[in-house]
């Protein structure tokens, strides 16, 4: 994974869509060019480690109800 710097903003943002259960990571992509994997690792250096164990569990349950989600 690259290095980027993300303002403050932006950083906020992207942290805000990966937790709505409304935004998808294609739109995450769509909007700032981080795929799944780049935008992982962030919410990995920026949450706390058990927020980001939730956050990834509560994704991949809703993936397995949905076709269409992060």
């Amino acid at each position: 994974m690259k290095s980027r710097i993300l303002d403050p903003a932006t950083l906020g943002e992207i942290i805000e869509m990966a937790l709505s259960d409304h935004a998808s990571f294609d739109q995450i992509r769509t909007l700032h060019g981080l795929g799944p994997d780049e935008v992982k690792a962030l919410m990995r250096q920026s949450l706390k480690s058990g927020s980001y164990r939730a956050w990834r569990r509560r994704v991949r349950a809703f993936s397995d109800r949905r076709e269409v989600y992060k």
